[in-house]
């Protein structure tokens, strides 16, 4: 960036607060649609007798389906969540990985002023994704029941109606024998995807980024930064998917009544046993669209907007 870093952590943070906010509010409005359709699969076990109608078979068979039942604003279903979770996650995300780097650095074999290696950065990434997860997880237990909802959008519960669900039927930590509540439900998954997520993520983009030089034409450089994140998008959607999935089931309905998801690793092995090992990675084509262009999307808009802030209230 040719804008110069805050000097205090505080203006930095604030910073940070603005950029990572606007990169989570863009990637969001735009990628939610893929992000629901991939929670559909996900949620989906095997077809049920009679039911075979309500199936899923691929994401235009999804898409087409969704449009004719529920409406084109159920593309949006259970949005307000993430949008509202996104502007906390996102400057912690990147805040706790530039902070989580400085921590990290002693471990570098060339001491403390050596140039940050991959192994800092995937370590960073993945400190940051497991924190985070924390903060983000009461929102996705809400979104993914709302997106789980197959009815009309004119009809489906709004976002405080189903918080409000959760709360009255599990409470903010969960009942006995139950399955957590609001704060806690799939709490271990979602860190193992986020976690996984932003370690592979962090650790490829930032790793490649310093192997290929700048270009000075300002196209060729966003096209360059454009590469890079989408692959590390791709890569990290590829590693995660099975947390995602065991965080899916166990945030959504459950298949039989008194028989529940639960555990993030017993989950995984439940999906394996019962429906086999392309069962951990459904839902992966929409998760990649989303998530491909979106890494990539997150990760300009937070450099541009954050160096534009550093140029606009220079120190």
């Amino acid at each position: 960036m040719s804008g110069q870093k805050p000097n205090n952590i505080a203006k930095e943070a604030a910073f940070q607060l603005v950029a990572g906010g606007a990169a989570g509010c863009v990637e969001v409005s735009i990628m939610h649609p893929l992000d629901l359709v991939k929670t559909r699969f996900q949620i989906q076990s095997m077809p049920v007798k009679g039911m075979e109608s309500q199936h899923y078979n691929g994401i235009a068979d999804c898409m087409k389906k969704m449009y004719r039942s529920e409406g084109l604003l159920s593309f949006w279903k259970g949005i307000l969540p993430p949008i509202l979770a996104e502007t906390p996650k996102r400057a912690w995300k990147f805040f706790t990985f530039a902070q989580f780097q400085t921590m990290l650095k002693p471990l570098n074999s060339g001491g403390p002023d050596a140039k940050t290696t991959p192994l800092i950065f995937s370590l960073a990434g993945l400190g940051s994704g497991v924190t985070e997860a924390i903060l983000v997880n009461p929102f996705e237990v809400v979104k993914v029941k709302m997106q789980s909802s197959r009815a009309h959008t004119s009809e489906a519960p709004k976002t405080f109606s189903v918080a409000r669900e959760i709360i009255k039927e599990d409470g903010y930590f969960g009942r006995k024998g139950g399955n957590g509540g609001l704060l806690n439900k799939g709490i271990t998954g979602t860190m193992g995807r986020n976690g996984v997520f932003n370690m592979v993520y962090f650790g490829f983009y930032h790793s490649v980024k310093t192997h290929f030089p700048a270009y000075s034409d300002p196209t060729a450089e966003f096209a360059r930064k454009v590469l890079i994140g989408f692959t590390a998008g791709t890569l990290a959607c590829f590693v995660n998917i099975p947390f995602d999935v065991a965080k899916s089931r166990i945030q959504g309905p459950q298949p039989v009544a008194g028989i529940m998801y639960k555990g993030t690793f017993r989950s995984i092995f439940r999906v394996y046993r019962e429906e086999g090992f392309k069962a951990l990675y459904k839902g992966i084509v929409p998760k990649i669209l989303r998530l491909g262009p979106g890494g990539a999307i997150m990760l300009l808009v937070n450099e541009y907007v954050f160096e534009y802030l550093c140029q606009r209230f220079p120190n």
